[in-house]
């Protein structure tokens, strides 16, 4: 298995690494947003609450409702809620509401505020925020506590002196709380964030990476890998395309492959064909030169008048003309036989025939050639054996095998026919007594025009192609063939299939 494509920097920590910065960018922003604005909303929020305290005081004063209990409850829950001080007075400084206990001193400090601070002065200068006609709104630190409060003194409607404040101590006390709460959930959503962003990217990059290892093997001609779609988004429909893409390229890498193959035999059935070519030329020349100088000879003769007042001289210059005509007319027949095969233009007609009948029916026929040679033809009584094969081609090899025992029999001058049946096949050998065949010849048999023993074979005529066409017969047939040697003679065997 390849391993996955080594990169410098993974997509997968790519990917952690954006989602964390995000998220711990985000957490940043909230604690600077929070730390920065947060005061100043909260400060907004009890501006908003104080005006309206205002407000609900300046109408109940103006309806008459400022001592009715329903005011008195009203005030107390505005007062606890906002954590706010009420106290107002009237133009002889009589007290006329107030929300706190101590009463005398807030009457004291709306005094020091409504004259500007003299008597009661601040140690800091006090913030305005807002100021009208009516009233003035400001931030200032009460010198007794050294607290900051946010005070809302002036008029009423009717005449009366008020003031309203609220601490702000509080507020940044909230403040600080919520900044080191957000702190804590900060860590802990960064902590959560990257843990989810590890499993994120993994999730994201494992069909990113499936990808990439089936294209590293595609790139090394391997496309046995496919992409598991789930056909949910765009990384399926690529893996989906690759996987297209990967079929094809493998098709076109067979069909390539088999041109490419194509190409090769080609090239070598075409270096083969020079080949025999120029083998055949050179063996065919060679094969005539003798049986054409041999006619050229005795018809120059006769045409010279030699021995004119000779007839037996005369028909034994004819006979010799004759016999090398025919041998070589023989000889161009097998070459046209052999072409036909080695070519592939001579095609293979199987069929189903009892070979022990083809056999007989052929000894029947060359009886005369037996009888001519005095040879003895051996061959056992068998039942009968049905082949899958061609026929006629058979027969040509069983001519070739009997006719070139014929022509090397010597001592006991025996043939030799068995059959010898297995399973799927039967072998059907040709024997004749005679001389071995020496061992560094056997392979070279079945080459075209060889000849082991070159005068003996000039003597009955042969031409060294009969065994080449039993090759090239069987060849056609992708059957077996051989020859063996014995003390007293050789045979020569081919196999057929029964089944």
């Amino acid at each position: 298995m390849i391993e996955s494509c080594k990169v410098k920097k993974p997509l997968r920590r790519d990917i952690m690494i954006i989602f964390c910065t995000l998220v711990f960018g985000l957490v940043a922003g909230v604690f600077i947003l929070n730390n920065t604005l947060l005061e100043q909303y909260y400060i907004k929020n009890k501006k908003l609450a104080i005006v309206d305290a205002y407000n609900s005081i300046n109408t109940a004063m103006n309806t008459g409702d400022i001592k009715s209990e329903d005011f008195d409850i009203r005030l107390v829950k505005v007062c606890e809620r906002y954590n706010i001080d009420v106290v107002v007075v009237d133009e002889n400084s009589k007290m006329v509401k107030s929300s706190s206990p101590d009463y005398l001193y807030l009457q004291k400090q709306l005094w020091s505020n409504m004259l500007g601070g003299l008597s009661n002065k601040s140690k800091k200068n006090p913030r305005i925020l807002d100021q009208t006609n009516l009233y003035t709104l400001q931030i200032d630190t009460d010198e007794r506590t050294n607290t900051d409060y946010m005070m809302l003194f002036g008029f009423l409607d009717n005449g009366n002196v008020f003031m309203i404040r609220s601490a702000l101590e509080g507020i940044k006390e909230s403040v600080r709380i919520t900044n080191q709460f957000m702190s804590y959930v900060g860590l802990f959503i960064v902590a959560i964030g990257g843990v989810f962003s590890f499993f994120l990217s993994r999730k994201i990059t494992r069909p990113i990476t499936e990808l990439t290892n089936i294209s590293e093997r595609m790139k090394n001609l391997e496309f046995n890998d496919k992409y598991h779609s789930q056909k949910r988004n765009e990384l399926d429909l690529l893996g989906e395309n690759i996987n297209e893409m990967s079929e094809s390229l493998e098709k076109a890498i067979g069909e390539l492959k088999t041109a490419n193959l194509q190409l090769k035999h080609d090239i070598e059935q075409k270096e083969k064909i020079d080949q025999m070519r120029t083998e055949f030329l050179s063996n065919i020349s060679h094969e005539l030169k003798t049986p054409i100088a041999l006619i050229q000879g005795y018809a120059e003769g006769l045409q010279d008048g030699i021995n004119d007042d000779d007839p037996e001289s005369r028909q034994f210059y004819c006979e010799v003309i004759i016999d090398e005509a025919s041998k070589m007319n023989t000889m161009v027949k097998q070459l046209l036989t052999l072409n036909q095969l080695e070519f592939g233009d001579d095609n293979v007609q199987l069929e189903r025939f009892d070979i022990v009948e083809v056999i007989q029916n052929y000894l029947k026929s060359a009886d005369i050639l037996a009888r001519q040679k005095n040879a003895t033809v051996q061959m056992e009584h068998y039942e009968p054996i049905f082949v899958w094969a061609d026929e006629f081609k058979v027969e040509e090899v069983l001519q070739n095998y009997y006719s070139n025992a014929i022509n090397h029999l010597s001592g006991e001058k025996i043939i030799s026919i068995k059959l010898f049946q297995s399973e799927k096949t039967v072998r059907i050998s040709v024997f004749n007594t005679g001389e071995p065949i020496p061992e560094e010849s056997l392979g070279r048999l079945w080459e075209k025009f060889y000849k082991v023993d070159k005068a003996r074979t000039r003597e009955y005529g042969g031409s060294g192609v009969g065994l080449s066409i039993v090759k090239a017969i069987m060849d056609s047939m992708h059957q077996q063939y051989g020859v063996k040697n014995y003390d007293n003679g050789v045979e020569f065997w081919f196999e057929l299939e029964t089944k």
